[in-house]
């Protein structure tokens, strides 16, 4: 089993395009949407849900007025201002750090679990679709993106798949490397402007500390070709393979307004680059021992 990850420096590049469109391509995979901070692949993969499980990420401290004695000691210790004058808790500040329940004297503060959101296995026209979303506020990214990828092993084992296609999370912070976890190509999607070749650097690198082989494509080229040139230079220089470059396309969008992939949805133009695209990307997992 081999697992392709699509990553980008920051929202909005196109990853989504891409996942949607790679599984509509795709035989014998498992799709995997770990992007749960802000999770788009079901609007376009239209998923009729088989299970939901509820995801305890996080603890918040709860306080028991009985046994408090109001001795102060855990709002002296609360470096997040979640105690008040009153010592009570404020679940909003409070960071489930635990400082509070370690300090207090008399035990009359517990951790508990919180519900952080949920994952999902569905069933969408392309085949199995694992997902999650975070409740509004949590900050458990990491952890759901790991459990994510972890049921879709185990639904990719038990479907007898040989690939899944993920798509990631925008950026460089905890739910990315957790994405990263045993992936074998990092598939990093980026447009032509100079923030955009500062992203892509940043995850570049990122996937290499964990020794995960990156590739690029570009999206948006025609809209500033010198632009492409840097990128495609700073690749060369770096030993990076460019799998292609995708033109802007108004039907990208419209493709995704009627609930379809692009290539789903036209022949021509975008659709017709992310077939390549795919082929290079199927001839270099070819080349991948299992």
């Amino acid at each position: 089993m081999k697992q392709l990850l699509v990553i980008s420096g920051k929202g909005g590049t196109g990853k989504t395009t891409l996942v949607s469109a790679f599984s509509s391509l795709a035989d014998e995979k498992v799709i995997s949407d770990c992007d749960v901070d802000a999770a788009d692949l079901h609007l376009v993969l239209d998923p009729e849900v088989e299970s939901r499980e509820e995801f305890y990420g996080d603890k918040e401290a709860i306080k028991d007025d009985e046994k408090c004695t109001d001795c102060g000691l855990c709002r002296e210790y609360c470096r997040f201002d979640a105690i008040d004058e009153n010592y009570e808790i404020d679940p909003y500040r409070c960071e489930g750090c635990g400082v509070c329940a370690h300090v207090c004297p008399v035990d009359a503060i517990r951790m508990e679990d919180t519900l952080s959101g949920y994952s999902y296995e569905s069933e969408t026209q392309y085949g199995k679709l694992v997902h999650g979303e975070l409740r509004a506020g949590e900050e458990t990214s990491g952890k759901l993106v790991t459990e994510i990828k972890e049921k879709a092993v185990n639904v990719a084992e038990r479907e007898g798949e040989e690939l899944i296609i993920i798509d990631g999370s925008p950026g460089t912070g905890c739910p990315v490397i957790a994405s990263l976890a045993d992936v074998d190509l990092a598939l990093i999607i980026t447009e032509p402007t100079l923030s955009g070749l500062n992203d892509l650097k940043r995850v570049i690198q990122l996937s290499e500390n964990f020794e995960i082989e990156p590739a690029v494509v570009i999206n948006k080229y025609d809209l500033n070709e010198e632009m492409v040139e840097n990128i495609e230079s700073y690749a060369r220089d770096n030993d990076i393979p460019v799998m292609g470059k995708i033109p802007y396309d108004p039907n990208v969008t419209r493709a995704m307004v009627q609930g379809k992939s692009i290539v789903e949805y036209v022949d021509g133009g975008a659709a017709a680059k992310i077939v390549e695209v795919w082929g290079k990307v199927r001839e270099k997992f070819d080349a991948i021992p299992a």
